[in-house]
């Protein structure tokens, strides 16, 4: 019974190709970089050296000029694949070498002007389309001269001349068209490098605001039941059963805010700040003008603007009372706002400079608004949000 090849056995087998194929790409890539945008079209361009031999199968060739030729081709390709390398001066020189290869052969082989048109070919690679004219037009006018000294007959003036022409500005035109097309493909990779640092942001922001008050709740209320317990058992059990509804809550928030779904109407935030500032014992007090209507965008950013401050008036000021104000811009102030400020008489719980502050003034910013800490005796915050006269 014939026995099957091993999976392992046909890799090995297939690796000498892989390698072939590997070491052929590799190469390739050493002889035209891929910047260059040529790719393999660049040997087929070489199909037109073959116009430098034509002249040899219509007269004798002696041994001196066949080695000199193949000398002169060598030096050439070595000049051809570096070309596609090189840039400003050292392109430009380049150019020259190849032009000057043309000049020499030129008295003894009409089939060197096919050098003038490589020449040209290569002159978009020294500069600007400006000056890569100038080169194109250097380079015709030397064809146009050496062929009117050593050969003055169409096949020489038809390619060195009115084909470099032709070639040099083609390849000024794609090398410019090339050049817009990187800076595009720059500039879309730099707008997706920012869309992404954007979103780790907002991501950041968002899980910031709404882990620190849910943790900072549940630690409030996990203290509350604990002195609950023993003197009154019944609402020690009703904090410990709201526990665990705020740590469900909080979890169904962290994915709304990862899938960038998560927005808290204006009468919830109000509502949870409510339960934070009473299981910390503070009194809140709520001053809201009843004719104001938000988009439910604003809702949600003073949602958590509101919902940052009350976090850090629950973690550091040790206040009594948390008066929030939520009205509209006043006499003396810029029209077309609705403002809400948040006071404590604590020792303080709003500062500004922190990560949870600069938070919101981000926030608030990104849609026209702006945030203020006032100084003084207690936390005091002012946010403004422009919505437009009704």
């Amino acid at each position: 019974m014939e026995e099957r090849p091993s999976r392992d056995a046909e890799i090995v087998r297939g690796a000498p190709a892989l390698s072939a194929r590997a070491t052929l790409r590799a190469l390739h890539q050493r002889l035209v970089p891929p910047e260059s945008d040529q790719g393999w079209t660049a040997y087929l361009w070489l199909v037109y050296l073959g116009f430098f031999f034509v002249a040899w199968f219509l007269r004798p060739v002696g041994p001196l000029e066949i080695i000199l030729g193949a000398a002169s081709i060598v030096l050439f390709l070595a000049l051809y694949f570096s070309a596609f390398r090189r840039r400003g001066s050292a392109a430009l020189w380049h150019v020259a070498a190849i032009a000057a290869l043309a000049v020499a052969w030129s008295p003894v082989n009409p089939g060197a002007s096919v050098w003038f048109i490589f020449a040209a070919s290569f002159a978009y690679r020294v500069g600007p389309p400006r000056t890569a004219a100038v080169v194109v037009a250097a380079v015709v006018g030397l064809a146009a001269v050496t062929a009117w000294v050593f050969q003055p007959m169409l096949a020489f003036w038809l390619p060195g001349v009115f084909v470099s022409v032709i070639i040099g500005a083609a390849n000024i035109f794609f090398g410019e068209q090339g050049r817009r097309n990187a800076e595009l493909r720059l500039s879309q990779s730099e707008v997706r490098r920012l869309a992404r640092v954007a979103e780790r942001e907002r991501i950041a922001r968002d899980l910031h605001d709404v882990l620190g008050h849910t943790l900072s709740l549940i630690a409030v209320k996990s203290e509350l039941a604990e002195r609950l317990v023993a003197r009154d058992p019944a609402r020690a059990r009703e904090e410990i059963a709201s526990i665990g509804v705020t740590a469900r809550r909080s979890l169904a928030e962290v994915r709304e805010t990862i899938s960038g779904f998560h927005e808290q109407s204006l009468d919830e935030a109000l509502e949870q700040a409510r339960l934070a500032l009473r299981a910390a014992d503070v009194e809140l007090v709520l001053e809201r003008d009843p004719g104001i209507a938000l988009p439910r965008c604003s809702e949600a950013m003073l949602g958590l603007v509101i919902r940052e401050a009350v976090t850090n008036i629950i973690r550091h000021a040790r206040a009594r009372t948390c008066t929030l104000s939520l009205r509209r811009s006043r006499a003396g102030e810029p029209g077309g706002e609705v403002v809400i400020e948040i006071r404590d008489d604590g020792r303080g719980g709003i500062r500004g400079g922190g990560s949870g502050v600069e938070g919101m003034r981000a926030r608030l910013e990104s849609i026209g608004g702006a945030l203020d800490v006032v100084a003084g005796h207690g936390g005091h915050l002012v946010a403004r949000l422009p919505v437009g006269e009704e």
